[in-house]
C-alpha cells in the first residue's frame, strides 16, 4: 500500500539539519571531546538552557546517532568524535556552519531562483562570483567546509583510479589542495600543483607544510576561467568539484585550456557527483544541482555522457567512466590526449 510516508520524510528533512547545527553552533560536541559525558542537568548549567530544550537536545542528538547515552549521560558517538570536535584534521563543522549561514536561509526563496534563474546566496551585479565576498569569516568557512570533504573523496579517487601512471598533477581550482595531498601521500612519486585564486592559494601551501608535503606540491595563481592558457609540464590534469559550477559554453572553455596544456597521452580527470544518462538522479547529484541554482549563474549538475561528449569535441580520446562512493563524488569521467 502506498502512503505518504516518503514525503514525510522530505518535509520533515531539515528537522536532522537544524538539530546538528544547533549543536554545533553550541560546540555541543567540542565540550564532549576525548571522552567527556554530561548528563542533562550538566548541560543546563554548561549550555545556559532550560530543562526541556536541554532534554530535547540531547534526545535528538542521540537519536540521530551524533551522540551516545552512557548510563545518565550522553557522549559523543564515534561519528563527532571524529568530524564534529573544532580542531580535528577533518573537522566537517565548517561545512554545517557554512550551509546554515549560507545557504539554508536562500532556500527558503527557491520558487524565485526557479522563476529568475539568478543566484541567490550573491549578486552577480557587484560580485566578481561567489567565491568572492567581503565576509573572511564566510570565505574561510567555505574553504573549511570543502577540505574536509574533498579529503575524503579525494581518498576514494585515488583508490578507484590509478594515479601511479603520472608524474606530475595539476590541480585546476584545488583549493586548500585535499586532493594533491592525499595523492600524494598514496603515490609517493607524485608531484602537484595546485592552481587557484591568489587568496585561495595560500591555504593550500599552509595545508600542503602541515602535512610534511611542501617539497612536492607546489601552488600557481591564476584563474582558470580567465587566464589563456592553464600551467605547463604536467601529466595529468584533475578538475574536481569544478565543473558544476559553472555553463556549458564555459565548462567546454575549460576542457579546451586542459587539452592544450597536456602533453601527448596525458589524461584528464573530471571527479563529480554524476547525473545519470536520463538525468533522473541519483538524488546527491540531482539535488546538488538545486544548490548551483541557488549559488551560480550557470552551474549545473551534469551526466557522464555529457562529459564524454564535450572531451570528444575538445580532442580527447579513450573517454570512460569508473564509479566510487565519496562525500563529494560518485564518480570521474577520464580522457586521454592523444
Amino acid at each position: 500500500m502506498i502512503t505518504p510516508t516518503p514525503l514525510m520524510q522530505l518535509v520533515t528533512g531539515y528537522w536532522s539539519f537544524k538539530t546538528l547545527a544547533a549543536a554545533v553552533e553550541l560546540d555541543l560536541f567540542g565540550r564532549l571531546a576525548d571522552g567527556r559525558v554530561i548528563t542533562r542537568e550538566e548541560a543546563e548549567k554548561e549550555f545556559g538552557l532550560p530543562e526541556r530544550p536541554a532534554d530535547l537536545l540531547l534526545s535528538a542528538c542521540a537519536s540521530l546517532g551524533l551522540l551516545e547515552k552512557d548510563g545518565p549521560g550522553y557522549r559523543n558517538s564515534e561519528l563527532s568524535e571524529q568530524f564534529l570536535v573544532p580542531g580535528r584534521p577533518h573537522y566537517f563543522g565548517g561545512q554545517v556552519r557554512y550551509c546554515d549561514e549560507r545557504t539554508y536561509l536562500p532556500y527558503h526563496r527557491l520558487g524565485e531562483a526557479l522563476r529568475t534563474d539568478k543566484p541567490l546566496t550573491w549578486d552577480p551585479d557587484t560580485q566578481e562570483s561567489l567565491f568572492t565576498t567581503a565576509d573572511p569569516v564566510m570565505l574561510a568557512m567555505f574553504w573549511e567546509a570543502m577540505y574536509s570533504t574533498s579529503a575524503f573523496t579525494a581518498r576514494a579517487l585515488g583508490e578507484a583510479y590509478d594515479f601511479g601512471t603520472h608524474r606530475r598533477l595539476l590541480d585546476v581550482g584545488g583549493g586548500a589542495g585535499a586532493f594533491p595531498i592525499e595523492l600524494c601521500r598514496r603515490y609517493p612519486h607524485l608531484r602537484a600543483t595546485v592552481l587557484d585564486l591568489p587568496h585561495v592559494t595560500g591555504k593550500a601551501r599552509e595545508k600542503a607544510t602541515a602535512a610534511g608535503l611542501a617539497d612536492r606540491i607546489g601552488t600557481a595563481d591564476g584563474n582558470f576561467l580567465t587566464d589563456p592558457a592553464l600551467p605547463g609540464g604536467h601529466d595529468v590534469i584533475l578538475l574536481s568539484m569544478i565543473l558544476h559550477d559553472w555553463s556549458e559554453p564555459q565548462n567546454r572553455t575549460i576542457l579546451a585550456k586542459c587539452f592544450d596544456a597536456l602533453p601527448s597521452g596525458g589524461a584528464i580527470v573530471i571527479s563529480e557527483l554524476l547525473l545519470n544518462d536520463e538525468r533522473t538522479g541519483p538524488p546527491a547529484a540531482a539535488l546538488m544541482g538545486m544548490t548551483m541554482l541557488v549559488e551560480t549563474e550557470g552551474g549545473r549538475n551534469w551526466s557522464g555522457a555529457e562529459y564524454t561528449a564535450w572531451l570528444t569535441d575538445a580532442g580527447f580520446t579513450d573517454v570512460r567512466t569508473i564509479a566510487f562512493d565519496a562525500p563529494g563524488a560518485n564518480g570521474a569521467v577520464i580522457a586521454r590526449r592523444p
